[in-house]
């Protein structure tokens, strides 16, 4: 049996937290402090949600998206499928080695989708975008830990709580689309929705992209004025 090898490590800031890569043959895992994050072999759910929601706004023209959460590059990939030509993607990813690794190694997963023009990359937290931008994006996609329970960093707490949302709603444009990635549901997450002024649809997604296996949640917040 081939055994994991680990390629590179990164502090994640504000915490110290170590990630760590690993590779297996042609597969890729990303790790916080031993817990799986993220698999190579796994990301039919973070496809939909990058290609679901812009295909809900996708006929704007110039449409602005903000992804937040590189990861390995499948939802940015299937984001920008799905959007024309004059489109903007802003990519807010907090931790510079992934972006790197995003750049080189795992490149290829998604064929290389930081090589779009349309994409531009920040390394900042994308709850600190979301404080200082307002009436700024046509979708804003958030595949950030675990989705609302924020289980690896505390700190994404805000970011789903009250005043997070509620900061999203501000930084979206006329009709525009929150999508967000979660393991599994959460009653009290899409109430908090529906309290900050979202519209709400909540679809189940397969995990690995095929109808058996694990369904995770996505969400599909519309900014109603």
């Amino acid at each position: 049996m081939i055994r994991w090898e680990l390629l590179d490590t990164a502090a994640v800031r504000e915490t110290g937290a170590e990630l760590c890569l690993y590779r297996r043959g042609g597969e890729f895992s990303i790790r916080l402090e031993g817990r799986e994050l993220m698999n190579s072999r796994v990301h039919g759910s973070e496809e939909a949600l990058g290609e679901l929601a812009c295909e809900r706004i996708a006929d704007r023209p110039k449409a602005r998206v903000l992804v937040g959460g590189l990861g390995m590059g499948f939802t940015l990939a299937a984001a920008l499928s799905k959007l024309g030509p004059d489109a903007v993607v802003v990519v807010s990813e907090l931790v510079p080695e992934v972006v790197s690794w995003s750049r080189g190694v795992l490149g290829e997963l998604a064929k290389h989708p930081l090589r779009d023009p349309r994409v531009t990359v920040r390394t900042i937290d994308v709850a600190q975008l979301l404080k200082q931008e307002r009436g700024s994006y046509d979708a804003i996609l958030l595949d950030v830990d675990n989705g609302p329970e924020a289980l690896p960093r505390s700190g994404n707490s805000w970011l789903y709580g009250r005043a997070g949302l509620a900061a999203a709603l501000a930084s979206l444009r006329a009709e525009g689309l929150l999508a967000v990635w979660s393991a599994g549901p959460d009653p009290a997450f899409a109430g908090r929705l529906r309290a900050v002024g979202f519209e709400v649809e909540e679809v189940e997604v397969c995990a690995r992209g095929y109808a058996r296996g694990t369904r995770h949640t996505i969400w599909f917040a519309r900014r109603i004025s």
